[in-house]
């Protein structure tokens, strides 16, 4: 028999290598799915009650449970979706298709800033800058648009085969993760509460802004209120500063073009009302639900967009918070582990103490 060319301690290295390699190439593989994954999570973690629920107390079998759980999400989360981001691109033509409305807004904002401020130029190009970051972020949102229907598919396709398989997919979480059980359970934990923050919290925000810059928008005589409402309930996900990127500058127009009654009062009423409910509604979540900081929030949408186009409001806030939770988890393993041997090495301390004390030990 031929001498083997490996023992086993290096059958053990090159098998791990191999998975490394293997690992990377297979993460290179679905990075263009990676939205689509980190969709199911977000949805198993969300339908996961409900679906207990139907099973357990409805006696439904575990396949038309998973699908009713998909056509209700369907009908609540992705038509809605769709029809968003139908209304920003029916926007976005029109307006492309009147490039004199843009003109017109600079030379007015212009010539309001050269009367009242003396400072022409600084405002124009604030305002250049503004549309151009506009045009920036829409493009962006736009470019994920193609990929979203396959995204979605690959989504419920997943979503599909976790719910039915359960059990098997958490069992394998917990043997696959390289925490202890409790560190694990409490990563399921933070996890869940995240999540439900994140969607289910700043949603609920998104309505009620959206919805108050709708009512808003249609008392004090401002054009497309439900157009705006649902731009606003979108830009609701990034913290302060959201809905304000709506109804202040137009507000500030309404101004310069001589609606003084109606401007200040939209104003009036977006900083008093609209922002406030923002901050009170953030403050209740973040004590019942999951403890999220703004400023998380704004870096988390910062990454999202471009790499998840229109969901990275979503995605964005929720990749950088599990993030964060894995870095708190690693950290109470390094002290566990640094616990344990300074006990252990105390312990060695009086052993060796103890037969020193004692010659016949």
């Amino acid at each position: 028999m031929a001498t083997p060319l490996y023992n086993n301690k290096e059958r053990n290295r090159v098998t791990f290598v191999l998975l490394i390699i293997l690992g990377g190439f297979i993460l290179y593989s679905v990075r263009g799915i990676f939205g689509a994954i980190l969709g199911t999570i977000v949805m198993y973690t969300i339908f996961r009650p409900m679906f207990l629920y139907l099973i357990d107390k409805w006696k439904l079998k575990k396949n038309l449970a998973a699908i009713f759980i998909i056509l209700f999400s369907f009908l609540v989360i992705i038509l809605p979706t769709l029809g968003v981001g139908s209304m920003v691109i029916s926007k976005i033509a029109e307006i492309q298709e009147n490039p004199e409305w843009i003109q017109q807004v600079i030379k007015k904002v212009n010539d309001f800033a050269g009367d009242k401020l003396h400072q022409p130029d600084l405002i124009e190009n604030v305002l250049k800058n503004i549309l151009s970051s506009a045009g920036n972020i829409f493009t962006s949102l736009l470019s994920g648009a193609a990929n979203l229907v396959l995204s979605i598919s690959v989504m419920y396709f997943l979503l599909y085969f976790v719910l039915v398989d359960y059990k098997q997919f958490e069992a394998g979480l917990f043997r696959f993760a390289p925490f202890r059980q409790e560190n694990a359970l409490r990563f399921g934990r933070e996890l869940r509460n995240i999540t439900y923050s994140n969607v289910l919290g700043q949603g609920l925000i998104a309505a009620i802004q959206g919805s108050l810059v709708t009512l808003g928008y249609w008392y004090f005589n401002f054009s497309d209120p439900i157009f705006w409402g649902v731009i606003s309930a979108i830009l609701s996900f990034i913290p302060v500063v959201g809905a304000p990127m709506i109804f202040v500058p137009a507000s500030i127009w309404v101004i310069i073009e001589g609606d003084n009654f109606n401007g200040v009062g939209m104003l009036l009423f977006g900083l008093i009302f609209i922002s406030n409910i923002d901050n009170v509604l953030r403050l209740i979540i973040a004590k019942r639900v999951g403890n999220i900081h703004p400023i998380i929030t704004i870096i988390g949408v910062i990454i999202g967009i471009p790499f998840f186009g229109l969901m990275g409001l979503v995605y964005g806030p929720l990749l950088l918070s599990y993030f964060l939770i894995t870095v708190r988890i690693y950290e109470t393993n390094k002290l566990a582990e640094k616990r344990l041997e300074r006990l252990r090495r105390e312990n060695i301390s009086f052993t060796q103490k103890d037969e020193d004390l004692d010659p016949h030990l």
